[in-house]
């Protein structure tokens, strides 16, 4: 089983209501996840504690430029952000260096998995 892990406690509400329904990652990794894998959503610091916050599956893999990453994208993987600056601050702070434009990047869609009680 593989997790999408979210690191600032702050998304936990944003995945839980809907509003992220996606996540861009530093590089290219369409070799760690896939088109209809299942996964577990999760929010929480690297080797501490994580919180499992909903099954989901990984509905679309899309590989590009930082550049390229739309604003309806941006806007669905922090629905605080707007602009590409906002994408670009927020990946240089995860990932501890400076993320641009010309940058790889992975846009990862995935949706909840509901369990029979919650339909």
């Amino acid at each position: 089983m593989f997790a999408l892990n979210f690191y600032s406690p702050l998304l936990a509400a944003a995945l839980r209501d809907g509003t992220k329904t996606l996540t861009v990652r530093l590089g290219d990794k369409r070799n760690k996840y896939q088109d209809g894998q299942i996964v577990w959503v999760t929010v929480g610091q690297k080797h501490g504690t994580r919180q499992k916050v909903f099954t989901a599956v990984i509905d679309g893999v899309e590989t590009k430029l930082a550049r390229d990453v739309t604003p309806r994208e941006i806007n669905k993987d922090n629905p605080a952000a707007r602009q590409h600056s906002d994408l670009l601050e927020f990946l240089s702070t995860i990932y501890g260096r400076r993320v641009g434009l010309e940058d790889t990047v992975t846009v990862i869609h995935f949706s909840r998995i509901a369990n029979a009680k919650e339909e």
